[in-house]
C-alpha cells in the first residue's frame, strides 16, 4: 500500500508525545500546536476510518491519553 501523503493542514507534531498526558491537557496542547481537529475516544469506540488532515485522534482511558493516531 502506498503511503499516506502529508496533509498541508497537518501541523509538524509527533502524536506520539501525547501518550500518557490527562485528556484535557493534550487536546489543549494539540489544538494550540495548530490541530485543527481534536478527537478523544474511549477504548473500542466503532469509529469510520475515513483520513481527514490536520486531525489528531486519542484513545483515553481513565482521563489519560493511551494511543493516539493521526486522521
Amino acid at each position: 500500500m502506498a503511503p499516506v501523503p502529508k496533509s498541508p493542514y497537518e501541523p509538524d507534531d509527533d502524536p506520539e508525545t501525547y501518550v500518557g498526558l490527562a485528556q484535557e491537557a493534550a487536546e489543549e496542547r494539540a489544538r494550540a500546536r495548530g490541530w485543527t481537529t481534536v478527537r478523544s475516544l474511549a477504548p473500542g469506540t466503532i469509529i469510520t476510518m475515513e483520513y481527514l488532515g490536520g486531525r489528531l485522534n486519542f484513545e483515553v482511558e481513565d482521563g489519560v491519553v493511551t494511543r493516539t493516531w493521526k486522521g
